[in-house]
């Protein structure tokens, strides 16, 4: 389909990187439901944070399929590139650079999508973490600090003449957060004044939507990040309606029950029974709303403490209810 570096991307669906979600079991899943890619939550690129046990899972990718790709984020260009460097060492084969988060804790750090108001600073940024690895460096960004600021074309060409690899934009700005309506002409200003490939991001929850908007952006592929929670067949539904027209069936009740008490057990596995027990809770709250009374048993879910009553109750509920999803 299209490449980044020396890797063959295959797919034109790619889960975007969602500090908290896209965690190593989140991204696996998401790989065997059919993306093409798949970038990590964000790891700070101060260094000295990489010693907490967040940072610790974050860091981990074990047993991921290439290309992996880890995303750093910093408005410092020496750490930046100390992040960079540190991460291809641990295994990383594409470093993306988060200019694209709208949260005030990173904005506040002058960081994220903070940097579209910065451009001498992003170019500085860009070349200290280009320079630093010999893996290939992408970018996601927004199309602007504000509606009245929009310099995401100014900024693609840059990256590109820096030697970033490919791009991500969300068509919001920074102040738009995710309120309203994504729009896509600023990407297709962005396809037209670029030869990297570009990933439209923002809204894509569908076959259709997606394939609206590769048609109205020109983009190589779509980045999906909200519309997968609770639903990581989405990548395999687009990926297949793409390539063929056609819509593939809606994933059945038992499918649907068989992926929640894997990823219920990889959370398990991966963090642990304390940590796991808690980050499961939202993981499976979004599948739960496929399910008809999935919303009483989410509230009693969320009370379990114990990961071999998680199991167990979520097996009995699922037992019960796989003839009656809403």
């Amino acid at each position: 389909m299209f490449r980044i570096g020396p890797y063959n991307i295959d797919s034109k669906v790619i889960l975007a990187p969602m500090a908290g979600i896209t965690d190593r079991p989140f991204r696996q899943l998401c790989r065997q439901m059919g993306a093409g890619l798949a970038v990590s939550e964000m790891v700070i690129s101060d260094t000295a944070f990489w010693k907490t046990r967040k940072s610790a899972f974050r860091l981990d990718h074990t047993g991921e399929v290439t290309p992996r790709s880890v995303q750093i984020a910093g408005a410092d260009p020496v750490m930046m590139a100390d992040a960079a460097r540190m991460n291809a060492e641990r295994g990383a084969q594409i470093i993306d650079i988060n200019m694209g988060c709208p949260a005030k804790k990173v904005c506040n750090r002058a960081a994220g999508s903070a940097l579209m108001r910065e451009p001498d600073l992003i170019k500085t940024i860009l070349e200290s973490v280009v320079n630093a690895v010999d893996i290939p460096v992408t970018l996601k960004m927004r199309t602007g600090w504000c509606r009245e600021s929009k310099n995401g074309v100014e900024i693609a060409r840059m990256a590109e003449s820096i030697g970033i690899q490919a791009l991500a934009v969300h068509g919001r700005t920074r102040a738009d957060a995710y309120r309203g309506e994504a729009e896509y002409d600023t990407l297709a200003q962005i396809r037209d004044a670029i030869k990297i490939p570009l990933f439209a991001n923002g809204d894509v929850d569908s076959p259709e939507k997606a394939q609206l908007v590769l048609n109205k952006t020109g983009a190589d592929a779509v980045m999906i990040g909200r519309a997968a929670q609770g639903r990581p067949w989405i990548f395999r539904e687009i990926d297949h309606f793409l390539r063929t027209g056609q819509y593939l069936p809606s994933a059945s009740v038992d499918e649907i029950s068989q992926i929640m008490q894997h990823h219920l057990q990889e959370l398990h596995h991966f963090y642990g029974d304390i940590m796991g027990v808690r980050i499961a809770r939202k993981h499976i709250g979004w599948y739960l709303q496929h399910f008809s009374q999935g919303e009483d048993f989410r509230k009693h879910f969320n009370k379990i403490d114990s990961a071999e009553l998680q199991r167990s109750r979520l097996n009995e509920y699922l037992a019960e209810h796989r003839l009656t999803a809403a």
